[in-house]
This record gives structure tokens, sequence and C-alpha cells, in this order.
């Protein structure tokens, strides 16, 4: 077997590359007790206070969040991930300006990919929310940036649709 080829242990869950040893060791914890919400939280908290600047913590914690309905801390988490993300890319924070040529948005790792599952997350919490226009206008941005859907937010359109169609049932 090729030395530098690394065999991902089955139970663990890959959260990223180049990931420092107990930055990723808090995050295997995080999701290993993911049905206790208490120690995951310190588990996620304390790969927070290792690393409060890495992309995958931050997308680890909005995604907690999320699962847990605590819409609140997953905005915060996401809006800390799109900054971030915006810094570490090279590129405007401000979505409504990006387009195909602000980045290298094709890439399978790297900051500009982190910044647009973190418009995705953003998306559902503007549709958990009750604010479709403002998740309207995030998917809009992405299919600019992302216009090959590698992120697949159709899912979210597909979701859109159905809630629009619901909407109308109720009206008539």
């Amino acid at each position: 077997m090729n030395s530098s080829v690394q065999r991902l242990d089955t139970s663990q869950v890959h959260f990223g590359f180049e990931i420092e040893p107990a930055v990723d060791n808090c995050l295997q914890r995080a999701a290993s007790r993911v049905n206790n919400r208490d120690q995951s939280l310190r588990a996620l908290n304390d790969a927070f206070e290792l690393a409060p600047d890495r992309l995958e913590v931050l997308q680890a914690q909005y995604k907690f969040h999320f699962y847990r309905g605590d819409l609140s801390q997953a905005e915060d988490f996401v809006f800390q991930t799109l900054i971030k993300a915006a810094i570490q890319g090279g590129f405007s924070y401000d979505w409504s300006t990006l387009d195909a040529d602000s980045a290298n948005w094709t890439g399978i790792r790297g900051p500009a990919r982190f910044f647009i599952y973190a418009l995705k997350a953003l998306a559902f919490i503007r549709l958990r929310q009750n604010m479709p226009e403002q998740a309207r206008d995030i998917l809009a941005t992405i299919e600019r940036i992302d216009p090959q859907d590698c992120v697949g937010i159709s899912v979210i359109r597909e979701l859109m649709a159905g809630m629009e169609s619901d909407e109308d049932d109720c009206h008539d």
C-alpha cells in the first residue's frame, strides 16, 4: 500500500484535510457524542478554542446548532464562516458583489468552497425563519458563482417550491 495514502478509520468522520490532531480529536469526540448535546457541544467548543479560524470547526458548529434547531447560534457561526472564508480566500464577504471570477469556486477544497456551503446553510436558515425572499437572493448568488450546482442548491429550490405549493393550497 502506498505510504502517502492515509486509511480513514470507518468509525471516524472526515472533517477536512490537514487538521491539527488535537482539533480533529475534538471534532471526532463531538461526532461520536452527537446524541448527548452537552458533551458534543463541549467537544465542539474545545475545537473552537483550539482553532477559532478553522473553517471546518466553524462548519461543524453551524451544522450542530442548525440540526438542534438553534437557528440563532447556527446563523452566528455561518456568518463567522463567511467572513473568515472570504478573508482566507481573498474575496469579498459581500456575496451580492460576487461572480464566477471572484474566486476559484470550482475547487473541492479551500475557503471558496466553505463560503458556498455557508451560503447554502444561510439559505436553509432563512427558509426556516420564513424569509423566502432572502433565501432566493442567496440562492441567486450561489447560482452565479456555482452554475454547475456542485454544492446541491437544487435541494433548496425543491424545498422552496414545495413550500410555495403548500402555501398556494392554503389560499385556494
